[in-house]
């Protein structure tokens, strides 16, 4: 259409391959490194503790909320974006991150975080949350009558998951408790991950609909990520825990 070519002029599809590429060799390179330990919040915090601690909240909120602006910004500067596929899934990646920044931010209960931490995550939300939003109005190529199909229902099962896996963990703890407990309920019964796990299935559903390399770039790097992270999660259990379930053995470390 002759909006598609419009919006294809305004493509830096050169920029979008190389800050793809880019997130790809940083989430490698994060597995890389944290192989034998993990980034130092919550649960993995290190007993040195570092000179400047943000509060969850503040932190959750302050890091996450570049990922939902840049796409609005973008949205708003471009005059056109209209078709069907383009609206749907930039309506879809923002949702995520409207859920993280003013939902899951103002309600987690987590320990405060290190502003080392909290600056890099903030970075790396500003530079998916550009990338993603450039690529869906001004590359992303979609049909007219494109709308969403079964491949998004793989998101939305996943963003689901991810939700109340979040809520059972937050309900372990009491007002100010900073103790740790084992879930149960959901898919906690299998996975001792469910709330990564159903993070993932997000972000592999997001790729899959999209089926671009920024799509692919986020998915893998959330894998690289969150991975390693939930390994340390079940391996926390099954040191401090005597009654934690043995059958949840690792079919798929990084998640069970």
């Amino acid at each position: 259409s002759a909006e598609d070519k419009t919006c294809k002029m305004h493509c830096y599809e050169s920029v979008v391959n190389y800050l793809s590429c880019g997130m790809l060799l940083a989430g490698l390179l994060h597995l890389i490194n944290h192989r034998k330990a993990q980034a130092s919040y919550g649960r993995h915090m290190k007993p040195t503790a570092p000179a400047i601690l943000v509060p969850a909240r503040v932190a959750w909120f302050l890091q996450e909320m570049p990922a939902l602006l840049m796409p609005l910004l973008l949205m708003h500067l471009s005059r056109q974006y209209s078709t069907m596929g383009r609206a749907i899934l930039l309506k879809t990646f923002c949702l995520h991150y409207f859920h993280r920044t003013f939902v899951y931010s103002l309600l987690t209960r987590g320990q405060p975080f290190p502003l080392s931490v909290m600056a890099t995550a903030g970075f790396f939300c500003l530079l998916n949350g550009s990338l993603q939003g450039h690529y869906l109005l001004h590359c992303a190529q979609f049909d007219e009558e494109w709308s969403a199909d079964y491949r998004l229902v793989v998101f939305y099962i996943g963003m689901a998951i991810n939700i109340h896996s979040d809520y059972i963990l937050r309900n372990l703890r009491k007002p100010k408790e900073i103790v740790y407990k084992i879930p149960a309920g959901g898919l906690f019964e299998y996975v001792s991950g469910a709330n990564y796990f159903g993070e993932l299935v997000e972000w592999f559903g997001y790729a899959i609909v999209t089926w671009s390399l920024p799509g692919f770039s986020i998915a893998v790097f959330s894998l690289c990520f969150i991975g390693p992270r939930a390994y340390y999660h079940h391996k926390f259990y099954k040191e401090h825990f005597k009654e934690y379930p043995r059958f949840r053995k690792a079919l798929i470390p990084f998640i069970f």
